[in-house]
């Protein structure tokens, strides 16, 4: 008698821990969903808003590319917080398999993301950023993606070269532009006349320093990302520890589903 109360209490308690794994999970996953669909939203309104912000992102190759970014991140989101939600409330042992599976592909690709990063580290070093930019910069061709890039990023940061304006020198612009120290990409902006705008123009690009920004690029980004940077590496742990605790959950729910 002692035995079959034992057993029928732990029976219990084994019921009572999978009920609460499954809400848990079903919780979780909720708002997983709910984020991943905000994702899509703010996503798929940029791309087909009608009052012109879309020209303002197409312009800009750094919050073009954002933008899928967005929607991508928003798609895996979403689709993850479905299966979340009804492999749990369902207690359905195919969708929570699928789940465990497609955290483990996630896990797995930030893994192999970090490791890459690691490898190719010297291809964030200031001495590469340079070579590139003499190399390939050509300054006004906006149809090379490279060059548009670091003109959008020189523009968004107020900022001329990798370190200093000095980097145009031997440079591809240099031989393609002669006449011109540095990229309009590296002049000040301020609101001015269309008349007193052009000669500061003038002036900037023949190599007068008043009337350009002279700090440089990788410094103005590590300077703006830096608090954004310690944000990013405690998120990305933060979001490591919950998938290993949500492949975790998914798979003794699995286990436990009669």
């Amino acid at each position: 008698m002692g035995q079959g109360e034992a057993s029928a209490r732990g029976t219990t308690m084994e019921g009572d821990c999978l009920s609460c794994i499954k809400y848990l999970m079903f919780v979780f996953n909720f708002l997983i969903f709910l984020g991943g669909s905000f994702l899509l939203g703010v996503g798929v309104w940029v791309l087909v808003d009608p009052t012109g912000f879309r020209e303002i992102v197409a312009a800009n190759p750094l919050l073009f590319t954002g933008v899928y970014i967005i929607l991508g991140m928003g798609g895996m989101l979403f689709l993850l917080g479905f299966l979340g939600c009804c492999g749990a409330i369902r207690e359905n042992k195919c969708l929570l398999l699928f789940f465990f599976m497609l955290i483990l592909l996630i896990f797995l690709a930030e893994l192999a993301a970090a490791i890459l990063a690691f490898i190719f580290r010297e291809h964030l070093t200031r001495e590469y950023f340079t070579k590139e930019l003499k190399r390939r910069y050509q300054g006004y061709n906006n149809t090379d993606v490279f060059t548009s890039t670091w003109n959008a990023i020189m523009t968004t940061f107020d900022c001329c070269g990798v370190n200093s304006p000095e980097d145009f020198k031997d440079s591809l612009f240099r031989v393609i532009n002669q006449k011109h120290v540095v990229p309009e990409a590296c002049c000040q902006r301020a609101t001015q006349t269309e008349e007193v705008a052009h000669i500061t123009l003038e002036q900037c690009l023949s190599g007068n320093m008043m009337f350009r920004n002279n700090k440089g690029c990788y410094s103005a980004v590590v300077d703006y990302f830096e608090l954004y940077i310690y944000v990013a590496g405690a998120l990305a742990i933060v979001v490591l520890t919950i998938e290993l605790f949500a492949m975790v959950f998914a798979m003794c729910l699995f286990r436990g589903i009669q």
